[in-house]
């Protein structure tokens, strides 16, 4: 039987980094979230090759988050593909464009307090599973 790679009861955070702007937009505004403590940060690569250990922690989660760039939506796609949906916030939604979206460490922290909000307001709707 596979083991949990984090603790259940908690709130993941999953981001493509893609090699775009966006990519590196949504990394780093994950990354903000993760060190101030409102998440913890797990591996979409464990996810999509398949680790029993990472699809099993993002199937006991209270909440997972992904963050993608670009509207090919790999992080959101990779949970999808093992029956879990998240909370899915997708930067080009926000009015980043790839390729036109040079990357600063204010808009990282404006796109962090985005996905707050966006959970926040799942969280409140009823039938949300949060």
């Amino acid at each position: 039987m596979a083991d949990n790679c984090c603790e259940t009861g908690m709130t993941l955070l999953y981001t493509c980094s893609g090699a775009s702007d966006v990519g590196e937009l949504a990394d780093r505004a994950v990354r903000k979230l993760w060190k101030k403590g409102y998440a913890q940060k797990t591996c979409l690569a464990g996810v999509g090759a398949d680790i029993s250990g990472f699809a099993l922690s993002a199937q006991t989660a209270d909440i997972n988050i992904t963050v993608d760039g670009c509207h090919m939506a790999c992080a959101r796609k990779c949970l999808e593909r093992i029956g879990v949906t998240p909370v899915a916030v997708m930067l080009g939604d926000l009015g980043f464009a790839k390729g036109e979206s040079p990357v600063t460490e204010e808009k990282a922290e404006g796109i962090a307090e985005l996905v707050r909000e966006r959970v926040a307001a799942h969280s409140s709707t009823p039938g949300s599973g949060a």
